[in-house]
């Protein structure tokens, strides 16, 4: 994968993110299998979920997928969600996560400066 969002709901195969240079990927390892023995960590990072960016973003697409479907897995899933969620695993490549801060430090850079507005005393206590 090179860029876009993967959720994995089911199992992964042998050798997972092999080659990801961009994008993200949400895997639920329910056996934890996924990180010792599927997961190719040499270009990743893995991350549990934990940003609630992150989370409202997963269960979303996991509710859209249920209700496109209907879903028996999604169902169980959301119903399932508290006990679930710490299931899931964040696949973050590293030279996207490289390319998503340096894409950051050039918008901070290149925002406009405004001028602070300063307020004086007399204003204050009128």
């Amino acid at each position: 994968m090179t860029n876009g969002l993967v959720i994995v709901l089911g199992k992964t195969g042998r050798n997972f993110a092999a080659g990801m240079s961009g994008g993200i990927a949400y895997v639920l390892d329910e056996r934890g299998q996924f990180v010792d023995f599927r997961c190719n960590k040499a270009s990743v990072a893995l991350e549990p979920v934990i940003e609630t960016e992150d989370i409202n973003l997963l269960k979303n697409m996991i509710y859209r997928h249920h209700d496109a479907t209907r879903s028996p897995r999604a169902r169980h899933i959301l119903e399932n969600w508290n006990t679930i969620l710490p299931k899931f695993v964040k696949v973050f490549p590293h030279e996207f996560r490289k390319a998503l801060e340096r894409q950051k430090a050039k918008a901070a850079a290149t925002a406009p400066i405004l001028p602070s507005a300063s307020v004086s005393s007399s204003q204050v206590n009128a």
